[in-house]
């Protein structure tokens, strides 16, 4: 294994200060390498981007973190599906399905399905708005914001809208044949929410984030 890690498109400036990288995937270990925006910084072991700095990439992820909020909020409270049985006629929010279960024990897997679909998502997306409005608006970083985006990324395998997102489709399938099923407003909003969290995620160089949060970054 080389001892840097390959760059996709042209040759990049290694660190002066010989900073070390690790990959996220395998735990290889590098020295960082410092890109031009457009260009990648990938693991030679795996394929994992490690850097990918692009312009305007913070106001890109802001723009996109703002629809997110929108979206989130929106879809959690419009009906998302309406079932007609028989003459009878029901509809539900991700809401009233995440709660589906409102008294005794499994009340629990209610509340932490709500939060894993609606409550994390949003409490992520948040995060990333705190830690890069300040850092965008050429500013000082926020007050605990390296804090901030560490818990953003702590919650980041626990943000499971497009799990959700797949088990309705799932599950729509099996029952389509015993009702007749209506998509609501929510259930388009949160599709487009769940291509939004995967764009936001592609768009985002944590290695970036971390080095303008970096206070000895800045000596």
């Amino acid at each position: 294994m080389s001892d840097s890690a390959t760059l996709e498109r042209a040759t990049p400036e290694k660190s002066p200060e010989g900073e070390m990288i690790v990959c996220p995937q395998c735990d290889a270990v590098y020295q960082i390498i410092r890109p031009h925006h457009g260009e990648r910084a990938v693991c030679s072991r795996c394929h994992t981007v490690l850097i990918a700095p692009r312009r305007k990439a913070g106001l890109q992820i802001i723009a996109v973190s703002l629809a997110v909020v929108v979206l989130i909020i929106a879809a959690a409270v419009f009906p998302f599906l309406s079932i007609e049985a028989q003459g009878t006629m029901n509809a539900v929010s991700i809401i009233d399905a995440a709660l589906a279960f409102r008294h005794g024990p499994l009340i629990a897997v209610s509340m932490f399905t709500l939060a894993l679909i609606i409550i994390i998502p949003l409490l992520r997306v948040l995060l990333v708005l705190y830690v890069l409005i300040p850092i965008v608006a050429d500013r000082p970083p926020a007050r605990y914001a390296m804090e901030a985006f560490q818990i953003s990324e702590v919650l980041r395998p626990w943000s499971m809208a497009e799990v959700f997102a797949i088990g309705c489709a799932v599950a729509l399938t099996k029952v389509a044949g015993l009702a007749d099923l209506h998509t609501g407003p929510a259930f388009y909003m949160f599709a487009a929410l769940v291509i939004l969290v995967v764009v936001q995620d592609n768009f985002m160089c944590r290695w970036t984030v971390w080095n303008a949060l970096d206070p000895e970054t800045k000596r």
